[in-house]
């Protein structure tokens, strides 16, 4: 096979490239970090190169993203295009991943959840020891002499791997016989025991009475998010967070399915996400100046796909027809086996889920939230690329998954992007003039829309009567043909920010002048079609959720809604578009990172990650895809706010009255 020279610039790198090769392999090769966040189908237009020289030489295979000027220009989709002759080829600055991320000073707010007793509640014990020394008068084996002295801690039959067996002489006789045993009494598999040797520490360490911690980790398809915890004192000394470092491969699991059915796909996105939690608890580790050694613990939470991924599990068959995962409760696993970079014979606890889009994540955030514990009828949703949602109280629970697709992440939409800094997170629209004012992350110029503001502008666009209640510009901007609501003013003929675009009518968010990019920023009518499909899934889901256990959701006394983008979300605007139920606003209640927090009482209390097995055993799962209500819930949800107008009281007196008092304050 023909091979070829392949330049990239502007980091001058070379490599030689076989013909049929796509440019991914090609950048991959030379070590180079691209955005890949529909997972290398060609959907998201974020991988765009500029073929500098040898045009003829990548073949474009599909320019769906790309507009004809773009093409003109050189672009090609580096996914997309197959390398056919020598080139050079230009990288764009790529998007910077950088979010309000959680700060160093979050962890400290963050309250032991439960009155808390490490003699109690906590499976892994330190035991400090003295040991008497050998003798020809007490010749017993280094092994029995440990044993007898564990067992005045009413500690039996100790377990010790052979790893440690073999290093058990040496510590004892280094230490003075004098030493610390960290030991794990118990776990879910084996809630008798028998107790397994972690770690034997010397006399100095053993003089550290706070060198016994744990990790609570939440595998977010977008953020990893660690606490790290004193397992002494139950307290969260410290968290940090990081994006998950398979984004690049795609942003929604979905695509990292597929991603990861590609020839050695499975085994990048693992190391991806192992090398994030890495990261984070190396932060961690020297910001609190421990040893990595010390973390004796660690649980994990996340969908069905972030777990499969992390722990190495080929995850096609959730995607597939019956959508069975390869397992819904790991076994426990030590810390070496799955390449987390704290002490090696640290059990890793995996939390269990459900269903294949049904994961660790809702059973922790059921855990967390105290859905588990009440009386009233309550509904708890993450909404993010795959809104999960559990409804019941403590006596049931039904649980079903819906796939939203990334259009609350910004993917999908032309000046989308994630919540970094320069996102526009909150819109409003003077409904006399039509002029927006926009609030950006970072307080700097924008350079695209989040999902919060996407939520904001657009039920903005359709309170002041902009758009329709099927997401169409208003005749008035002479760019849409539907009628518009009785009593409302048509935007001004000719309004600058109302314009036929390159991908259809579209509203001006910002003029270039103001923007970081030197481009305007717009919404399409493509784009509200993505957010209304996505916010349409939401809805049907908890509706079909709701149907199929006879309640009505104004029957709903809480409304928990998980998740870090939950925090983010403005509820009055989320109701106008209909992704959230009117109902009154005191029965909301948002939680941030519930899975984490579900982690992290696992972590503290036995007692806790049984809760969360039987959470997980409880829970009856509604396959959506199986069910014929849900497509006819969709179908009626794809209207701003919904087909029927009563299930929106609060929209309707708005909507209704043709005008509204706008405000203008940021």
């Amino acid at each position: 096979m023909a091979t070829h020279t392949i330049t990239f610039h502007p980091a001058d790198k070379t490599v030689t490239a076989s013909t049929g090769a796509l440019v991914t392999d090609a950048l991959r090769q030379a070590g180079l970090e691209i955005l890949q966040p529909c997972g290398g189908q060609g959907r998201c237009g974020r991988c765009a190169v500029i073929v500098e020289s040898g045009a003829p030489s990548v073949r474009r295979r599909s320019a769906i993203r790309l507009t004809t000027a773009d093409v003109e220009a050189g672009y090609a989709l580096a996914c997309q295009s197959v390398i056919e002759g020598d080139a050079a080829i230009f990288i764009p600055e790529q998007e910077t991943l950088e979010r309000r991320l959680v700060t160093d000073k979050t962890a400290r707010r963050i309250a032991v959840p439960f009155p808390y007793d490490s003699a109690r509640d906590q499976t892994v014990r330190a035991f400090s020891l003295s040991l008497d020394p050998p003798n020809l008068d007490n010749a017993v084996d280094d092994f029995a002499r440990l044993e007898g002295a564990l067992a005045a801690h009413d500690i039996h039959d100790l377990e010790v791997p052979l790893q440690l067996l073999r290093e058990l002489g040496p510590r004892l006789r280094e230490a003075d016989w004098q030493v610390t045993a960290i030991v794990e009494t118990d776990n879910w598999r084996q809630p008798d025991g028998p107790p397994r040797l972690i770690d034997l520490r010397g006399r100095k360490e053993r003089e550290d009475p706070a060198g016994l911690y744990g990790v609570a980790i939440d595998i977010g398809t977008t953020t990893v998010s660690v606490h790290l915890v004193n397992l002494l004192t139950g307290e969260a000394v410290d968290t940090a967070a990081e994006y998950n470092g398979q984004i690049a491969r795609g942003e929604d699991v979905i695509s990292r399915i597929i991603y990861a059915n590609k020839n050695g796909g499975l085994g990048e996105l693992g190391g991806l996400v192992r090398g994030t939690i890495n990261e984070v608890i190396n932060r961690l580790i020297q910001r609190n100046h421990i040893e990595p050694g010390h973390i004796y613990k660690a649980a994990v939470a996340g969908n069905t796909t972030m777990m499969h991924l992390f722990l190495g599990l080929p995850p096609a068959s959730i995607r597939l027809t019956p959508y069975i995962p390869a397992v819904n409760q790991p076994l426990p696993l030590l810390a070496s086996e799955v390449g987390l970079e704290i002490h090696p014979l640290a059990t890793v606890d995996c939390l269990p889920g459900v269903a294949s889009y049904v994961g660790a994540d809702i059973t922790a955030g059921v855990l967390a939230s105290g859905l588990a514990d009440t009386d009233e009828l309550t509904l708890f949703i993450d909404v993010g690329t795959n809104g999960e949602m559990a409804l019941g109280n403590k006596d049931w629970l039904v649980t079903c998954a819906c796939s939203a697709g990334p259009a609350f992440e910004g993917a999908g939409v032309v000046c989308g992007m994630r919540a970094t800094r320069g996102a526009i997170e909150e819109v409003w629209i003077n409904g006399q003039t039509f002029e927006p004012t926009y609030r950006v992350i970072g307080d700097t110029k924008p350079k695209g829309i989040c999902g919060s503001g996407l939520i904001s502008l657009v039920a903005e666009l359709f309170i002041t009567g902009v758009v329709d209640k099927g997401g169409n510009f208003a005749v008035g901007a002479g760019l849409a043909s539907a009628p518009m609501r009785a009593g409302a003013r048509p935007a001004p003929t000719g309004s600058p920010r109302l314009r036929e675009g390159e991908h259809g009518p579209e509203y001006v968010i910002a003029w270039a002048s103001e923007t970081g990019t030197g481009r305007d920023i717009v919404i399409t009518k493509v784009d509200i079609d993505n957010l209304m499909r996505a916010k349409a899934a939401i809805y049907a889901g908890f509706t079909v959720l709701a149907q199929s256990v006879g309640v009505d959701l104004a029957d709903v006394q809480k409304l928990l809604i998980g998740g870090a983008f939950g925090k983010y979300i403005n509820v009055e605007k989320a109701v106008q578009i209909g992704l959230l139920p009117d109902m009154p606003w005191d029965r909301f209640h948002f939680l941030g990172n519930t899975s984490v927090l579900g982690a992290y009482m696992a972590l503290l209390s036995r007692e806790a990650r049984s809760q969360i097995k039987a959470i997980a055993e409880k829970m009856t799962y509604i396959e959506l895809s199986a069910d014929n209500t849900f497509y006819d819930a969709f179908t009626s949800a794809l209207f701003l706010p919904h087909t029927e107008m009563s299930r929106f009281p609060t929209v309707a007196a708005i909507w209704g009255n043709g005008s509204r008092n706008i405000s203008l304050a940021p």
